[in-house]
């Protein structure tokens, strides 16, 4: 449902950047996929190149070519508890909104962190959470 969908509102508010699933991208990639955890250590990669989300239903994660995104660093993000209306106190279902609001948080981003939940009316209870 795009009206309920982070990443592309904070699209459209200019907040974050689409990008194509095929195009090169060398900074922190935020994947089911990813074999290290983040940790404040990637904070670096993060000033350098950025990070990206793969924005998709947790339904429809089969359908993701994982295959075509070998570029960038791929990570797990630690358990953390949902607080977005769809998934709220589901852990690990995170929105792209809370999935990059937490990669900023736990590599001291924290004012960007909270940017990008104060988007949202239920931003602050993810901080909470």
């Amino acid at each position: 449902d795009p009206k309920r969908c982070s990443g592309a509102r904070l699209a459209r508010r200019g907040v974050f950047k689409k990008m194509p699933l095929k195009q090169p991208f060398k900074g922190i990639v935020l994947s089911p996929n990813g074999t290290m955890s983040l940790s404040p250590a990637d904070r670096s990669i993060i000033e350098d190149k950025g990070v990206s989300v793969i924005d998709c239903s947790w339904a429809r994660l089969a359908e993701i070519p994982f295959k075509q995104m070998r570029a960038g660093h791929h990570r797990l993000l630690p358990f953390l508890v949902a607080a977005n209306p769809v998934n709220y106190g589901k852990p690990s279902k995170l929105n792209c909104a809370e999935a990059v609001a937490a990669t900023l948080y736990i590599c001291n981003f924290v004012d960007a962190a909270i940017a990008v939940l104060d988007e949202f009316t239920w931003g602050q209870e993810f901080i909470k959470l």
